[in-house]
C-alpha cells in the first residue's frame, strides 16, 4: 500500500462522494484523483523524477491536498513548507532539501524567490495565481496551476514505487535550532494511518473539522486517516474566529475535531460551545503537547457524550505513539495512555535498562511508523535511532497498570500551541543584536498556548537598549509565534559549573 492509493481506491469505489470541503468549494474523490493525476503527469513531463523533492508552499486548502497527492503519484517526495516561515527559515529548508520543483501560492513567493534565483536545483515552478496575477521573479520556467490541470491528461503516471520509498519530509525544530527534515516512507505513513483509524474507529461516514496546518505532522495525519476510510475533511484555517469554526462544524454536521491544547482552551473559555447542540459530534483528538488535567475535565463536562482521545507522539513517528481516552479512566487523567496498535513503548534508564513502575526514564518507541531518519543528517539520525528504537528525549514513568505519564523533556524544545520552538534559535537571534551580551529562552506556562516564550537577556556594559527595540529586532528575523512573549533584562544568567544554562531557574 502506498499513500496515494488511499484516494485511488476511493475514486474507484465512491467517485462521487465528497472528499474535501473548503469554504464554499467541494471536491469529490473522483475529482481529487483526476486533478492529482494531471498535476503528477505534468511534474514528470517537466523533469521531476522518482525521489526528487517537491516543495509545496500553500495554505491548507483543496489545492494543497491535490498537490500533496500529485507529488506522491509522480514518485517524488512531498516537502511542505509552513507558510508562517520567515524567508531565512524557508531558505535554510530549501538549501537542505534541494527541491526539483516548487508548487506555490503567489502570495508566498517572497519565501522562495531568492533561493530559486541562486539555486540550480529547481526545474519548474507551478504557481497558483488565484489571489494574484503577477509571475514570480525567479528566472525559472513557470506554469499556472490551473492551466496545468486544464491542459494535462488525467492518466496516472507509471512510476514504480515500493512501500519503503521516501514519501515525505517534514521539517521540525531540533535541539540545535537548525531545521531537521524527518524522512517518512510510504510504509511509515500507512502504518500510522491504519493504527489511528483502528483506535478511533473511523469509517466512511466520518467528517472531520481540520483547522490544523496540513503541513504539520498532526494535520497531515488528520488528512490521511480520513482519506484512508473514504471520509470527508472540512478544511478551514480561520480559527482566529473560533465561533465561526463552531458554526461551520454545526452546518457541516462534522463527527470529529482535532486540536492542540491551546485550541481546546480557546474553545472552552472563549466561545459559545456550551450553548450549542453537538449530537453529530462523535470524537475529539488532542495532541501537540500535554493537556492540563483541568482542561481535560472541562471538555468532559461540556461535551459528556463525545469521546476525547488524548494523544502523544512525535513527527519522527509519523506522528502518533500513544492514546488515552479519559472518559473510560477518569482516575488516570494526566496520562498519555498506552501505545497505539502496532507500536511498542518502553521507559528506559540512561543505560538502556527497562524502568520499573514509578521510575523515570526516556520513552523509547518501536514500530513501522518510526522514521527512516533525518534528511542529510546521519549523525543526528544515529543519535536518535539506536538500539532498535526511536529515542524520544521525553522523560516519563509508567504506573502499575502500564499507563504512561510524561514528566519532562531531555531537550528544551518549547511547545507554543501547535509549534515546536528551539531555545537556541531564539537565543541566536537575540545575541545577534550588537548590545546583547548573552541570552536564554525558556518556555513558561500559558493558559491558551500551553507554553509561551520567555527570554532573559544580559546587555553589554554601558548598553542602552529598550525592550521595544529588541522586540522589533526579533520580529524582523522570527515568525510571530517565535517572538518572546516575555522579555526580561538581568545582570547574569545562572549556569552550572560546566557552563550550561540552568533553564529551570529562569522560568519563574
Amino acid at each position: 500500500m502506498l499513500v496515494h492509493n488511499f484516494i485511488e481506491s476511493r475514486a474507484e469505489i465512491c467517485p462521487d462522494k465528497y472528499a474535501l470541503v473548503y469554504t464554499d468549494a467541494r471536491l469529490t474523490y473522483g475529482e481529487l484523483n483526476q486533478r492529482a493525476n494531471c498535476l503528477a503527469s505534468y511534474l514528470n513531463h517537466a523533469g521531476v523524477d522518482k525521489g526528487d523533492r517537491v516543495v509545496i508552499v500553500m495554505e491548507s486548502s483543496i489545492n494543497y491536498v491535490v498537490s500533496y497527492f500529485a507529488v506522491l503519484k509522480a514518485g517524488a517526495v512531498v516537502t511542505a513548507l509552513n507558510t508562517a516561515s520567515t524567508e531565512i527559515e524557508a531558505k535554510a529548508i530549501l538549501m537542505n532539501c534541494t527541491p526539483a520543483a516548487v508548487i506555490i501560492q503567489a502570495k508566498y513567493a517572497h519565501l522562495v524567490t531568492d533561493y530559486i534565483k541562486e539555486s540550480n536545483s529547481v526545474k519548474i515552478v507551478i504557481v497558483d495565481n488565484t489571489c494574484a496575477n503577477n509571475p514570480l521573479d525567479c528566472g525559472v520556467k513557470q506554469e499556472d496551476f490551473w492551466k496545468v490541470l486544464a491542459n494535462t491528461n488525467g492518466h496516472a503516471p507509471d512510476v514504480k514505487l515500493e512501500p519503503n520509498d521516501l514519501a515525505m519530509i517534514i521539517y521540525t525544530s531540533g535541539t540545535t535550532g537548525a531545521p531537521k527534515g524527518v524522512m517518512l516512507s510510504h510504509n511509515n505513513l500507512v502504518a500510522n494511518t491504519d493504527s489511528i483509524v483502528e483506535y478511533l474507529e473511523l469509517t466512511e461516514y466520518d467528517k472531520v473539522m481540520a483547522i490544523l496546518p496540513l503541513t504539520y505532522a498532526y494535520g497531515n495525519s488528520v488528512l490521511l486517516t480520513h482519506m484512508r476510510v473514504g471520509g470527508c475533511v472540512v478544511i478551514d484555517h480561520r480559527f482566529a474566529f473560533p465561533n465561526l469554526i463552531l458554526n461551520i462544524m454545526s452546518k457541516e454536521q462534522v463527527t470529529g475535531f482535532s486540536g492542540v491544547p491551546s485550541t481546546y482552551a480557546i474553545l472552552m473559555h472563549k466561545t459559545n460551545i456550551a450553548k450549542l447542540k453537538w449530537d453529530h459530534l462523535r470524537y475529539l483528538t488532542q495532541a501537540g503537547g500535554p493537556m492540563a488535567p483541568a482542561l481535560t475535565r472541562k471538555i468532559l463536562e461540556i461535551l459528556p457524550k463525545v469521546r476525547l482521545f488524548v494523544m502523544y507522539g512525535q513527527t519522527e513517528a509519523a506522528a502518533r505513539l500513544s492514546y488515552f481516552e479519559p472518559m473510560l479512566h477518569p482516575d488516570k487523567i494526566g496520562s498519555i495512555g498506552k501505545a497505539i496498535p502496532g507500536v511498542t513503548l518502553t521507559v528506559r534508564d540512561e543505560h538502556g535498562n527497562l524502568c520499573q513502575p514509578g521510575q523515570t526514564g526516556e520513552i523509547v518507541a518501536q514500530g513501522d511508523n518510526v522514521m527512516l531518519g533525518y534528511w542529510g543528517r546521519p549523525d543526528e539520525t544515529a543519535r536518535v535511532l539506536r538500539g532498535g528504537g526511536l529515542h524520544t528525549n521525553d522523560l516519563a514513568r509508567i504506573d502499575e497498570d502500564g499507563y504512561f505519564y510524561i514528566v519532562g523533556r531531555r531537550n528544551d524544545i518549547i511547545k507554543v500551541g501547535a509549534n515546536r520552538v528551539s531555545p537556541q534559535e531564539i537565543e541566536e537571534v537575540l545575541t545577534a543584536y550588537p548590545d546583547v551580551y548573552e541570552a536564554a529562552a525558556v518556555g513558561v506556562p500559558d493558559e491558551l498556548l500551553g507554553e509561551k516564550i520567555k527570554a532573559v537577556v544580559v546587555l553589554k556594559q554601558d548598553a542602552n537598549l529598550s525592550e521595544c527595540d529588541l522586540l522589533k529586532h526579533c520580529h524582523k528575523y522570527l515568525p510571530p509565534y517565535k517572538v518572546p512573549a516575555i522579555l526580561e533584562f538581568r545582570e547574569n544568567i545562572p549556569k552550572s559549573p560546566s557552563g550550561k544554562i540552568r533553564r529551570y531557574l529562569l522560568a519563574n
